[in-house]
């Protein structure tokens, strides 16, 4: 396991060249490598800024991404963060969405818009509810965000990967559906 970064860092320098996000996937302790490599790819495909915060389960140095045959890493847009409150500290965001199983509300009720931060908690348990707690304070009970299960009687989740490419794909749907209404 690696140990957090000192600050916020990009790991492609080039980084403060490329277009504004479309939004910014935050994984919140992520613990499996392979995940966090999927969701890497979604993020650049949807070209999202990824927020990592620490601790996570696994290295992210640049010898660990060769070893998991990461070779795309460099076209994403990734930022570690130390801690939660470093990632409050710099990002400070503004619309932020929870995404969780326990949540009620459908990630198809939610009204996404460019830049807005969709957070994830980590594999095993996904965030506590002290970040829940602090999602509805801050910004909204309906901030706190789930994928429709319909057949999941016995189902508790989905694969962090998977559940971070249906909610991207839906912010950029609604995105690209307000900005060519011009609104």
């Amino acid at each position: 396991m690696s140990g957090p970064p000192s600050s916020a860092v990009p790991h492609d320098a080039s980084g403060a060249d490329r277009p504004p996000p479309l939004a910014h996937i935050v994984l919140l302790h992520p613990e499996i490598p392979n995940n966090t490599g999927n969701i890497g790819r979604t993020a650049a495909a949807l070209r999202c800024r990824l927020h990592i915060v620490h601790p996570i389960g696994f290295d992210m140095d640049e010898k660990a991404r060769r070893r998991a045959g990461l070779d795309y890493w460099h076209l994403v847009d990734c930022v570690e963060h130390a801690s939660w409150e470093a990632f409050l500290a710099r990002e400070q965001p503004a619309r932020l969405w929870a995404c969780t199983a326990r949540a009620r509300r459908s990630h198809f009720d939610a009204r996404f818009m460019r830049g807005d931060y969709l957070l994830f908690g980590k594999e095993s348990c996904g965030f506590g509810e002290d970040i829940a707690a602090w999602v509805a304070e801050r910004h909204g009970s309906d901030r706190l965000l789930s994928i429709p299960m319909p057949g999941g009687d016995g189902v508790r989740s989905l694969n962090l990967a998977t559940a971070v490419a249906i909610t991207g794909y839906e912010a950029l749907r609604q995105i690209t559906l307000l900005e060519s209404a011009g609104t």
